[in-house]
């Protein structure tokens, strides 16, 4: 139901007519423009949604499968060291079982034996063979057989394969002979269970003898990085050879992982470990017999960019296929709904008041909303005619009428009496047609009425209520205002008002009211003034904490209605309180509550400063000096303060409290200020003058 000001049962108002053709400018606002529009909307959605359904399902199988590949890639690289090791051991091994021991003591004869071993100077940058206290017999290289006075007793390789008797691969170390970064191969030569040499050959790791051909195996991916390390993280092999025996975790790429893998306590995996992080995949294997690791880092972008390039692909040819989806869309819209539009041209000229009889011919749907229409039409038609008889019938009675009488529809004027129009100060084409809220005083009075108005039609009563309306010179005046619907099971029938002007009345009862509640004499609140505002803020709760109260008390009163008679005394008792007034808020709550006492209310003051406002009330009538038939009259004041507290378990007790501090006051030489203590119990006499 409508509760709107003034027709609180009427309907919407009219939307103004639709134009008859609208231009191709506003062909969006339209129904086919609506429909193309969602129709395309999700067209565009389902395209995007499955694109990227699509696009996140092949990024994920490619990057498994590329992980997968590339712990292939390398096992096989791990497994081909492992071959190539195997193959250098087995090559050192054969040529230990053709060294005769009178060979050991005789450099030229050794140097001629390694210089007949063409397949083992290819393996190795360099040959030797050495004592087994350490001597080097001799070193053979590209350069040919050389005879060094060099020992290899401090190396921990020789150390070991003289103590353990058997082959061993060392750590990298820096060579003596070439001053590369190397790794030496060692075998021990034993005859008749003695060791009587220790032949060996060298790897340099910066000419890449072997680990070149391993690091370089990239499946024609030359994005992928293939390092080589020990089992230490040291880097054995690496495109860039200042990087040779650095740490893995200096590597950018590698850095992630590495530390993953020392957490993981440095596994030796045998099958591929996998560590995958937001730029980069990873995937290591261990050789167990060299305790080398082969890691391959291959970036996320270079693997996901052929997919990325197929989906930009996809994504262009899918967005021009949509764009000639939606031409023939539109297209195929405006045909099918061409009825529709003749039947907006059509609505659009009843509404201008064309009456002929041109209405498309449609099915479906069109067909039936314009069949609707039509006989919506011929019933509004019969509808108004009926209207019109109405209002020129109350027309007539709100003419004759002496009360202002107004008549609306749609939170409209559509009809004012002769009355109503004297009383708001306008003539009757300056209402009619116009909204209601024009004669308000306020626009919050106008949107409060309605819900009172809806209230009392739902309950089946008529409204009546006072409000401030606005005549046309500006002047407010209080109007009586009582409605009642025409019909109220037809809210569109309109509403029928009355209005009063109850000005008068409504001054002498709010003088009334004021009088009520305030001292005829000094103008301040009375003792029921008083209780009133001070039970508010009693029973304000928590937000009306903290509250003083103030009690009063007029020292050496008494004399002067002696002296000056009671008019003297009157009038120091409006002296009184225009000096109260004087020193507290505007908000602040000043009483007489009869004779000589008075008090003042000050919501929102604590103690403290409650007890300044005091000082300066008190100071302020001290120095009161009041001429009267050639008497100087004075008065003093003694006052309690109370701060509202938890233990005032009702407002008489909290007043008693500063009743109580006035009383203090007074009996210990009266003119002063006393802070209430604990609550007093109640006393019966009061003794105070």
């Amino acid at each position: 139901m409508d509760t709107a000001p003034f027709d609180p049962v009427g309907d919407t108002p009219a939307q103004p007519p639709p134009r008859a053709r609208l231009a191709w400018r506003l062909w969006p606002e339209t129904l086919k423009g609506r429909v193309a529009a969602g129709a395309l909307a999700a067209l565009f959605a389902g395209m995007g949604m499955t694109a990227w359904h699509m696009g996140a399902v092949a990024e994920r199988d490619l990057l498994a499968r590329t992980q997968v590949r590339e712990q292939q890639e390398t096992s096989s690289t791990a497994a081909l060291i492992g071959r190539r090791v195997a193959e250098m051991q087995r090559a050192l091994r054969v040529v230990t079982g053709q060294i005769e021991p009178a060979m050991v003591g005789d450099p030229r004869r050794m140097a001629q034996f390694f210089e007949q071993q063409p397949v083992l100077r290819e393996m190795f940058a360099n040959v030797f063979a050495a004592r087994p206290d350490g001597q080097v017999v001799v070193v053979v290289d590209s350069a040919g057989p050389r005879h060094p006075n060099l020992s290899v007793a401090d190396r921990g390789y020789f150390r070991r394969t003289v103590a353990e008797g058997r082959a061993l691969v060392s750590e990298p170390i820096s060579g003596r002979v070439s001053n590369e970064p190397i790794i030496m191969f060692s075998q021990p030569v034993v005859r008749d269970a003695k060791l009587i040499a220790v032949i060996g050959g060298s790897l340099r790791l910066a000419s890449r003898d072997l680990l070149a051909d391993l690091a370089e195996s990239r499946d024609e991916d030359d994005t992928t990085l293939i390092i080589i390390t020990d089992d230490q993280g040291r880097i054995l092999a690496h495109p860039q050879h200042a990087r040779l025996l650095e740490s893995l975790a200096t590597e950018p790429s590698l850095a992630a992982s590495f530390a993953l893998w020392r957490e993981a306590d440095r596994p030796m995996l045998r099958n591929a470990g996998a560590w995958s992080t937001d730029t980069v995949l990873v995937a290591m294997t261990a050789d167990a017999t060299t305790g080398w690791h082969v890691w391959r880092a291959s970036p996320r972008n270079s693997v996901l960019a052929p997919l990325h390039g197929a989906r930009r692909q996809a994504l262009l040819s899918g967005g021009v296929a949509a764009f000639l989806l939606a031409a023939a869309l539109v297209a195929f819209l405006a045909l099918q709904l061409r009825p529709l539009a003749q039947l907006e041209r059509r609505a659009a000229a009843l509404l201008k008041g064309d009456t002929s009889d041109d209405w498309p011919d449609a099915r479906g749907e069109i067909g039936d909303l314009t069949r609707t229409l039509r006989h919506v039409w011929a019933e509004r038609t019969q509808m108004e005619k009926l209207n019109t008889q109405v209002l020129q019938k109350l027309a007539s009675v709100m003419a004759a009428s002496p009360v202002g009488l107004i008549f609306t529809r749609h939170q409209r004027f559509e009809l004012v009496s002769a009355e109503c129009c004297r009383l708001l100060g306008r003539r009757e084409d300056e209402l009619v047609g116009q909204l209601t809220q024009l004669i308000f005083a306020s626009n919050e009075d106008y949107l409060n009425l309605g819900p009172k108005v809806g209230a009392a039609f739902g309950a089946g009563e008529p409204y009546v209520g006072e409000w401030p309306l606005l005549r046309a010179d500006g002047v407010v005046f209080w109007a009586r205002l009582r409605a009642r619907p025409v019909d109220s099971a037809e809210p569109g029938a309109g509403t029928i008002w009355s209005v009063n002007d109850v000005t008068e009345q409504m001054q002498s009862q709010r003088q009334l009211e004021h009088d009520a509640l305030h001292d005829p004499l000094t103008g301040a609140l009375n003792r029921k003034g008083f209780e009133q505002v001070a039970s508010a803020v009693f029973f304000g709760g928590a937000q009306a904490r903290p509250s003083t109260l103030l009690m009063m008390d007029l020292d050496r009163f008494k004399p002067i209605n002696d002296i000056a008679g009671h008019g003297g005394g009157d009038a120091m008792l409006k002296a009184v309180t225009q000096a109260i007034s004087a020193h507290v808020r505007t908000t602040d709550h000043v009483a007489r509550l009869g004779g000589d006492e008075f008090a003042v209310l000050l919501p929102g003051c604590d103690q403290q400063r409650a007890l300044a406002v005091a000082e300066k009330v008190r100071l302020a009538i001290d120095q009161l000096a009041l001429t009267w038939d050639d008497h100087t009259l004075r008065v003093g004041m003694s006052i309690g303060v109370a701060e509202i507290a938890m233990a005032h378990q009702s407002l008489d007790e909290w007043t008693r409290a500063a009743d109580s501090a006035c009383y203090e006051a007074k009996r210990g030489g009266r003119n002063m200020v006393k802070v209430a203590g604990a609550v007093p119990p109640l006393r019966v006499v009061d003794t105070r003058r």
